[in-house]
């Protein structure tokens, strides 16, 4: 038995350890029951503006013990089905916009003479259809801050059926679009991304399920995130099968299918509330305290209190024993040892802990990543917006550009799956400044590829990308964690988020610059932002390995400071001689 609370305590440490992952509005949940100061008993909130709201009434999680596990894999396999098919298909836009210019979407755009041209797409359709991707992505990062106060307030259940609604909305709009008198490719591309975020992060806390795989169930949720994109390359390549009989209509209309059964499983299947997280299923068991109840006073006998408070510790020793088959107490020590490394090789772990969040904000810790992130985040949306025109521009060919094109279709959802092992061994098992010198790295030669007018490079290009954008989103949310912590990290990390989700509008005017200004080159824009991301880049690679150095230092001098002379055997007899 000693074994075993042994092993409970070092599983309340390892329930504080951060869970994989690459999208960002994922590293809510990973803060969800844990406290950088390692207190189990404070639960943390999805919502990520945390205390500048009133606080709000939480219904208690659900134990998973309490559930059978037939009933639980069913949940957890749904989800993971349904995240598939709706929680990010908005990122497959590479492979929809083709679809759309081929439909003649925003052609009435054109001028007289660009149509005379016969142009594939004109300025002002290119600048409309991009807009569309454009006001997606800010809504999918801006979108994580309602989320997270619906979770909170309501429970999965309710938020999944709101994405479900908002999912509904965006195909209608889609499959109506020819009959609508106004513009409904925006709206409906805005809607498919907010359903996206509502029905994803409702699903994390079924990592909680199988408390001895929720890395494994993370990383199953996460996969199926990235791969959702390759919802549209199948409908393009199906699109392209029939000559284009198979019309975005057609295609939405029975697409309806998916958020139909995302509401029937919710009612049917999945639980109103979310599980239990390790630390809170042993809150209350580990404690005998809860043995004694006040209402004891009330009772005479004494007999009678010592038999209740028998029955409540047998009570509690059974669930203990429940507890104990969903979790592997025999690797706490290991997860603990290995979470204690992991923490001095960060570098700058805890370096902001304790402190309040508008101090955080007000440091270079934040202020450059939040820099770095706006950046960043662009150049990816808008090479993700624009791969085929500009490759058809710097290859001077459009057919090579159509091939490049779909590659990235199927590199895209490939790279999120492929990567995901490498991206643990990289940020468990390196510093932090090093992890922000590798992501600076790859992003200047990313930069240096695309503006090379060679297939090679153009491939090269591709393949770098696909894997630099999950290690991306990872390594800056594991960096919040470290640096700023578990108490401030939904408002910190937030706020980064949905700044870098509305500098994302920048894109149109980049649009305009690369069309009007450059001619539809490329390169100039392409080589501003890699300049722009190196300079902020290296200045935050440069800080963050200072303060590890200055924090080493400081870590060895409390060392010194607090060890203890040891006489070497038979000194005080030398000394006395």
């Amino acid at each position: 038995m000693a074994s075993q609370e042994n092993g409970r305590g070092d599983l309340l440490k390892g329930a504080q350890q951060r869970k994989l992952s690459f999208n960002p509005i994922e590293a809510y949940e990973n803060g969800r029951g844990r406290s950088p100061h390692g207190s189990p008993h404070r639960k943390l909130s999805y919502n990520p503006v945390g205390e500048w709201v009133p606080p709000i009434a939480q219904e208690e999680p659900v134990a998973a013990q309490e559930i059978s596990k037939t009933r639980r894999i069913c949940q957890v396999a749904v989800a993971v089905l349904y995240c598939l098919l709706a929680s990010g298909i908005v990122f497959g836009y590479a492979a929809l916009k083709p679809v759309l210019i081929d439909e003649g979407a925003y052609r009435d755009e054109c001028t007289k003479e660009e149509l005379e041209r016969n142009l594939r797409t004109c300025y002002k359709q290119e600048i409309h259809v991009n807009l569309m991707f454009t006001v997606a992505a800010v809504a999918t990062n801006v979108c994580a801050l309602p989320v997270g106060a619906t979770l909170d307030k309501y429970g999965p259940r309710v938020s999944s059926i709101i994405g479900s609604i908002l999912f509904t909305i965006g195909c209608l709009f889609f499959a109506l679009a020819s009959k609508l008198p106004f513009d409904s490719y925006v709206p409906g591309y805005l809607f498919l991304a907010l359903g996206g975020p509502f029905i994803f992060i409702a699903s994390f806390q079924l990592s909680n399920t199988f408390p001895n795989h929720s890395g494994l169930i993370m990383a199953m949720l996460t996969g199926a995130f990235d791969s959702s994109s390759a919802v549209f390359l199948i409908y393009r390549i199906i699109y392209q099968h029939t000559d284009g009989s198979f019309t975005p209509m057609k295609f939405f209309t029975i697409y309806l299918i998916v958020p139909a059964f995302i509401l029937i499983v919710q009612l049917l299947v999945m639980p109103p509330k979310s599980y239990k997280t390790v630390s809170e299923l042993l809150t209350k068991v580990d404690d005998p305290v809860n043995d004694i109840h006040d209402s004891d006073d009330e009772i005479g006998d004494e007999e009678e209190v010592e038999r209740l408070r028998d029955v409540r510790r047998e009570q509690r020793e059974g669930l203990i024993t429940e507890i104990d088959g969903l979790l592997d107490t025999k690797n706490g020590t290991h997860c603990s040892k290995n979470e204690e490394e992991q923490k001095k090789l960060s570098g700058v772990w805890g370096a902001l802990h304790g402190h309040s969040a508008m101090q955080q904000l007000k440091t270079p810790y934040w202020i450059l990543i939040t820099l770095f992130t706006m950046v960043q985040m662009t150049r990816i949306n808008y090479f993700v917006a624009t791969i085929r025109p500009q490759y058809e521009y710097l290859l001077g060919d459009y057919n090579k550009a159509v091939k490049i094109n779909s590659v990235f279709d199927v590199a895209l959802p490939l790279g999120g799956l492929v990567s995901v092992p490498f991206i643990g061994l990289i940020l468990d098992n390196t510093s932090t400044p090093f992890t922000l010198g590798l992501l600076v790295v790859m992003a200047t030669i990313i930069g240096v590829l695309g503006v090379l007018p060679y297939m090679w490079a153009a491939y090269a290009n591709v393949v770098l990308f696909v894997v630099y954008r999950p290690l991306y989103y990872t390594t800056v949310s594991d960096y919040a964690a470290k640096v700023f912590g578990f108490q401030t990290f939904g408002k910190v990390y937030g706020l980064t988020i949905c700044l870098s989700g509305l500098f994302n509008f920048s894109q149109s005017g980049l649009d305009a610059l690369t069309h009007k200004v450059f001619h539809d080159d490329p390169v100039p824009v392409d080589l501003i932002l890699l300049a722009t991301a190196f300079v902020i880049g290296s200045a935050l690679v440069g800080y963050v390995w200072h303060q590890s150095r200055s924090m080493e230092r400081q870590l060895l001098e409390d060392e010194a400071e607090g060890a203890t002379e040891v006489l070497m055997p038979g000194a005080d007899e030398a000394a006395e001689n």
